[in-house]
């Protein structure tokens, strides 16, 4: 080191991602968090960084930001699972003490100037309904309250005042689909660099909304959503503000703090309250416009049929998003709704991607390439499986690496997998669930999904960053799945009373 230079500043960086559903089929264990599809697995310790550095995840962009400025990284542990029920209390106690021991050896050999983590903010734990608020906690108890903290979230956090309380800066990504997930931890990064510079918190401010806004309505591609998100923009370029803060929520979580919010971090309170208070303004306003438009699984197939028909060879195809059984909000993967009713109007040529169903897998390959094979396809979640007997047209191991705007250079692992014919229409059959999110799921089993008539897509708005731009049109289909379209018609116990549950159709 130079005569005089300043000591290089040391940092810790880890990471918990869950999105947890409530009323999901099956809880969440340490097993989803080890192998999970499309994410690398749990790491920790030296390994962490090898393991994260080319996947599109938050961490890798903070860790860029960071070796760039010349920072000593310190890697805690890091792990995502898939959308599902709650965190068992096993898992989240183990992936908080992998953080918590990180923390507390990073501390005995010498003072930390920062910690970063990489959250997803709706996670849900047995023992703990504000999974995120509880982790903060924990970190702050082994830090201390002078120690920065910032952390990146998914803008489907359910951010709570004990997360906007304990971190000294959140960053949620601005885009639904998800294309800046690097571009959020390297902000979130930046700013923990900029706090430690100026050596005092920043003042906060949280405003959480009273309506639940659906899934597909959050989408940043399409009005109301990429309105406010260019207010937000605006609002953020206000004189002293360091961050505004947009979640959008996760309609799915049944404890009191389930519902969108604004939290902004600023020079002053005045200027944090200001900023804040507008943004929330602004999309209370737009209340009526994020109702949702959605047709019955019957009524789409037949008018994904009549749009295939009427259009001419390469125009595209017509996009089915089964978005109440989407694994990226807590569903299987498995129901087979909109299936039977693709099979039963001989839907040409449609393709469905995908049925997560590891028996139904194993038949396959037990069979092998050209032989017919009765299953009973998908339904494990649910008890609902789709009886036909069906022709195996490729096997493969289900490991590839993604190739699209939000996965790109993430692997995929979804275990012993098929593609099957059903008639008219080819189901892709995996042993592991993944949403329907990236093209490169179709190519590895020998399929261009530009070519396909019909596409019905296990996922309700993250495909649109990779299939949108060939999608012919898109149509949002209603079939039997946990992540209903409208989440007011769930039991929910805890979530507050004052909370409308759904957008008024009238402001």
């Amino acid at each position: 080191m130079n005569a005089g230079a300043p000591p290089r500043r040391r940092i810790a960086v880890g990471g918990f991602l869950h999105e947890s559903h409530s009323f999901a089929p099956r809880p969440t264990g340490w097993a989803e968090f080890v192998q999970p599809g499309g994410f690398p697995g749990l790491c920790h310790g030296a390994a962490l960084v090898a393991a994260v550095r080319a996947a599109s995840v938050p961490i890798a962009g903070a860790i860029a930001t960071a070796e760039a400025a010349g920072v000593d990284l310190v890697p805690l542990a890091w792990a995502v699972a898939n959308p599902a029920g709650p965190v068992q209390d096993e898992a989240f106690e183990r992936i908080a003490a992998l953080l918590g021991a990180g923390l507390s050896a990073a501390l005995e050999a010498g003072p930390l100037d920062g910690v970063y983590l990489d959250l997803h903010g709706a996670a849900l734990a047995e023992s703990f309904p504000d999974a995120e608020g509880e982790l903060l906690r924990r970190v702050r108890a082994i830090v201390g309250a002078a120690v920065p903290v910032a952390i990146s979230l998914d803008p489907h956090a359910n951010l709570t005042e004990a997360m906007v309380r304990l971190a000294d800066v959140a960053v949620p990504f601005r885009t639904y689909p998800h294309v800046d997930m690097k571009a959020a931890g390297a902000r979130a990064m930046a700013l923990l660099l900029a706090r430690i510079t100026r050596g005092a918190a920043w003042a906060r401010a949280f405003r959480p909304l009273d309506f639940w806004i659906p899934l597909g309505s959050q989408c940043t591609l399409m009005a109301p959503m990429a309105e406010v998100m260019a207010e937000r923009s605006r609002l953020a370029a206000a004189p002293g503000v360091a961050e505004l803060a947009w979640c959008f929520g996760f309609p799915y979580a049944d404890f009191p703090g389930c519902v969108p919010a604004v939290a902004a971090w600023a020079e002053t309170a005045a200027q944090a309250a200001a900023a804040a208070e507008a943004l929330a303004g602004f999309i209370a306003g737009r209340e009526a416009r994020f109702l949702q438009e959605t047709l019955p699984a019957g009524q789409a197939v037949a008018e994904a049929i009549r749009i295939a028909g009427s259009a001419g060879t390469g125009a595209g195809p017509v996009v089915l998003a089964d978005t109440q059984d989407n694994p990226g909000g807590g569903g299987h993967g498995d129901t087979t709704g909109l299936l039977a009713e693709l099979v039963r109007q001989q839907a040409e040529g449609a393709v469905v991607c995908l049925i997560n169903d590891a028996d139904s897998a194993r038949a396959c390959h037990a069979a092998g390439v050209g032989a017919q094979v009765a299953l009973s396809l998908g339904g494990k979640s649910d008890g609902m499986g789709f009886a036909c007997t069906a022709t195996v047209e490729r096997l493969t191991d289900g490991r590839f690496t993604l190739t699209g705007p939000m996965g790109a250079g993430n692997p995929a692992d979804l275990g012993p997998s098929a593609l099957i014919a059903i008639g008219d229409v080819r189901v892709i059959v995996v042993s592991r669930k993944m949403q329907a999110l990236d093209q490169a799921i179709l190519r590895h089993f020998g399929i261009e999904p530009a070519a396909c008539p019909i596409l019905a897509l296990k996922s309700s708005v993250h495909f649109r960053a990779d299939f949108g731009p060939v999608a012919r049109q898109v149509i949002v289909a209603i079939a039997p799945g946990p992540v209903v379209a409208d989440p007011a018609t769930l039991n929910f116990r805890h979530v507050r009373a004052e909370v409308r549950r759904r957008p008024r159709a009238t402001a």
